[in-house]
């Protein structure tokens, strides 16, 4: 069987750098940015390649390894920060879940995850108080939601000076860097930045998935960025339609 890949064609990049496949596969069409799931190229008998333009998929060779997880958690920043843009306060603050996630908490709290680990663990507190600080003694829970007179603006800042704050970590220090986690357990408390900032990475992109899901149920906005929303081409009657097969085909494997 041929490998996943060996279905895709050419990969390309415009001028923001963003990647996408192109040209479409064979009887689809697309009148703006797409980005085409693997599997639509599986009926083409096209030549297929792939290429990496401009260095869109780093890492593969001789690429700088710290520089490109630095991008992937600036972009899981950024994806997720913009699920807060054009809500009301109440919809940005209420729970979507039984267990209370919503779409400010999930700010609040990464903030705090990037003052803690760039900054606590490797000898560089933050200037200023920040949410679950006093991880000993916080309420549970304390750093996922906001409270009525917590402004947005102010958590939003604070996320925004502690990127800041961990940037100057991540340039100033090299991969192999000794750092110490107070609230892991003894035996697993020296790090080093590499492995600090795959786990900030790891934890960001998990948060934003949250947040994905959130604001869909909020107001059905979707996708990767403002600029970008990384879906197939498709208006409501698509979406419906597809909803609806994806719902008949769990009810029939539910039947067995």
């Amino acid at each position: 069987m041929a490998p996943a890949w060996a279905n895709v064609r050419q990969l390309e990049s415009d001028e923001a750098g963003r990647l996408r496949f192109a040209p479409g596969p064979r009887g689809v069409s697309c009148t703006n940015s797409c980005t085409w799931p693997w599997s639509a190229y599986a009926s083409s008998a096209a030549p297929l390649w792939l290429s990496a333009p401009r260095g869109i998929l780093p890492g593969m060779t001789g690429a700088d390894p710290k520089a490109d997880l630095h991008r992937y958690l600036r972009g899981a920043r950024e994806a997720l920060l913009w699920k807060l843009d054009g809500l009301s306060e109440y919809d940005a603050r209420r729970p979507l879940t039984p267990t209370g996630t919503n779409l400010l908490g999930l700010v609040k709290h990464l903030a705090s995850v990037e003052l803690g680990y760039f900054g606590v663990t490797f000898g560089r507190p933050p200037g200023e108080p920040y949410p679950w600080q006093d991880w000993e003694g916080a309420e549970p829970n304390a750093d996922m939601w906001a409270t009525a007179d917590e402004p947005r603006d102010q958590i939003v800042g604070l996320y925004r000076r502690a990127w800041a704050h961990s940037d100057e970590t991540i340039e100033m220090l090299g991969l192999d860097a000794i750092g110490h986690v107070p609230w892991w357990p003894p035996e697993h408390r020296e790090v080093t930045l590499h492995r600090i900032l795959v786990h900030v990475v790891a934890e960001t992109n998990r948060h934003a998935g949250h947040a994905d899901i959130v604001r869909e149920l909020i107001d059905g906005a979707a996708g990767f960025r403002a600029d970008d929303d990384n879906l197939p081409p498709g208006d409501q009657a698509w979406w419906d339609g597809y909803r609806d097969q994806v719902e008949r085909a769990a009810q029939e494997a539910g039947r067995g």
